[in-house]
């Protein structure tokens, strides 16, 4: 019997599920996402291996635990779950003890879930994920992958903060995050355009998290975010980029403690906060309000900072690729980011940004730009099945 690989991939406001046949390469068998987890109209989209729609429908999805327990009824019901022998998970913090994929057992999750604080919008529903996998198979092997490996092995400067050393023993540095999605769209690139790969890459991932990472020889070397998943572009409900004087004056002036900081942080601010509309670009871009008009002007107007930044990280800019929610299916975004961008050689070709995967940079771009999906499921299954 053929041995399958189940993954799992719980964001700030989705699930990802996948569901693969561990071959050397793994075989999808099905992928699918519950979108919108937290509101009343989650709904559960997925897809079969041969790209065929399966289901999407609405589910009730109050929190990521809901959202896990309708995840898993579809899976069982359409495919049935009895030979999974792998769980693969994706896990946003690992620290600096984590450098690449390993098993779950009693110590990794008490060493991650001691980093819950580094990620609380993430990582404790990351390892709910775990221990529930764990339940419902209990002789399947659970495996993390973690979105700060990929960027193990940056120079020093692009991890430290000019801090007391001693809070650096403590591990307050630079981090990065999505390096999951990061890995993939390495290696995607390096299929479609090996000498490109090769040179420097900035890999937007935009989507309700946001980040940007420089790369070099596919490997990264700067990524937006630093500490925690706060930094670097706004986000659907997150900041990004703040001025710490900002938070001192909340402190004391305004009266805010730790848990009112980090509810205005991770679920108050970002687009929904700046808007007053909605943290969802597709509402942001439906809507006519100034305030939806203002905030996806600053999303862009951050993004090429960023981008600015990043260059001058990786010593130029050979290609850009957009990728994620946004990044894969706003045209408009990709090209608002773009227009910016002619003085370091990026021109767009409007009928490739708007048909939106592969090259839609013009011919006499010097900069290439793609689109690629990301595909976080197959790192995970990949490393699953290796380590099962």
């Amino acid at each position: 019997m053929t041995r399958r690989v189940l993954t799992l991939n719980a964001g700030s406001s989705s699930l990802k599920f996948g569901l693969f046949e561990a071959e050397d390469e793994p075989r999808r068998v099905c992928t699918g996402e519950i979108d919108r987890v937290g509101q009343e109209d989650a709904r559960l989209k997925a897809t079969g291996g041969d790209g065929r729609a399966l289901a999407d429908k609405r589910v009730a999805a109050p929190d990521q635990a809901g959202a896990l327990e309708a995840a898993l009824g579809f899976l069982s019901e359409g495919f049935g779950t009895g030979d999974v022998a792998a769980v693969g998970h994706r896990i946003v913090h690992g620290g600096e003890r984590f450098g690449e994929p390993a098993r779950l057992d009693d110590d990794a999750l008490g060493a991650l879930e001691a980093l819950s604080p580094f990620a609380p919008l993430h990582q404790p529903h990351n390892l709910a994920g775990v221990h529930a996998a764990r339940e419902a198979f209990r002789k399947a092997v659970q495996v993390g992958c973690f979105d700060t490996a990929f960027h193990r092995g940056h120079p020093a400067v692009e991890d430290l903060y000019a801090l007391p050393r001693e809070l650096l023993d403590k591990g307050v540095r630079r981090y990065g995050f999505h390096g999951i999605s990061y890995e993939h769209l390495a290696r995607a690139l390096a299929e479609r355009a090996p000498r490109l790969a090769e040179g420097r890459v900035i890999a937007a991932h935009l989507g309700a998290g946001a980040s940007m990472c420089a790369m070099r020889g596919g490997r990264s070397v700067a990524s937006t975010m630093g500490f925690s998943a706060l930094d670097g572009l706004p986000m659907a409900t997150r900041c990004g980029q703040i001025d710490p004087g900002v938070l001192l004056w909340l402190v004391q002036s305004e009266g805010m403690d730790g848990e009112a900081l980090s509810d205005l942080l991770y679920r108050r601010s970002g687009l929904a906060g700046l808007s007053g509309v909605s943290g969802d670009m597709r509402e942001l871009e439906a809507s006519n309000a100034p305030g939806a008009r203002q905030a996806i002007d600053y999303f862009v107007h951050r993004a090429r900072r960023e981008i600015g930044a990043l260059a001058a990280a990786a010593g130029g800019l050979d290609a850009l690729v957009f990728s994620a929610g946004i990044g894969e299916h706003s045209p408009r975004i990709r090209a608002k980011i773009c227009d910016g961008l002619g003085w370091m050689g990026l021109e767009l070709d409007a009928d490739r940004n708007e048909a939106g995967e592969g090259m839609i940079s013009a011919d006499v771009s010097r900069v290439r730009a793609f689109v690629i999906p990301t595909d976080e499921e197959r790192v995970i299954a990949r490393a699953a099945a290796r380590l099962s």
